[in-house]
């Protein structure tokens, strides 16, 4: 019997537990999964994608059944190549899933064979993204329950006034 392989991709700048709530949901359907780390200038991280990778690898080490690997170009493409299933998407609100029908229509457009699985968070993280989260820290707000501890470390070295 062949391993069901999802994949969750995302920029993940900071990694949330909303994130993590969905690993941990994830592979309730999947056999394993992959976290792919999009680089994404576009977005202007703030974390680099070996910082976003190290912070992700911490979060997830005691789940054997999941990787985290960075990719870039076309996430079908990778999907594809990776042998994946599914790529899961996670659905906080409304406003949300205009995008990310549309997303995952042109991904069934360009490889018909890779599903796309939407999953809502957990009420407690419905109002959760890696935005607010970043902005709360930068004003030197409490980020404590919203993200891995070792996260809020780091997001708190990042905006250290010097």
């Amino acid at each position: 019997m062949s391993k069901r392989l999802g994949i969750y991709p995302g920029t993940f700048d900071p990694f949330t537990n909303g994130h993590l709530d969905l690993v941990r949901r994830g592979l309730r359907i999947f056999d394993h999964l992959i976290v792919g780390v999009a680089p994404n200038p576009k977005k202007n991280p703030l974390f680099s994608v070996e910082e976003r990778l190290a912070l992700i690898r911490e979060t997830l080490k005691r789940y054997k059944e999941v990787s985290v690997e960075m990719f870039d170009g076309l996430l079908v493409d990778y999907v594809a190549e990776r042998r994946g299933v599914a790529i899961i998407r996670g659905l906080r609100a409304v406003s949300d899933f205009e995008y990310e029908l549309q997303m995952a229509l042109m991904n069934r457009r360009l490889s018909s064979d890779i599903e796309t699985v939407f999953m809502m968070p957990s009420e407690e993280f419905s109002y959760l993204t890696a935005t607010i989260v970043k902005e709360m820290a930068s004003l030197g707000g409490s980020v404590r329950g919203l993200v891995p501890p070792h996260v809020e470390k780091a997001l708190k070295k990042k905006f250290r006034k010097p």
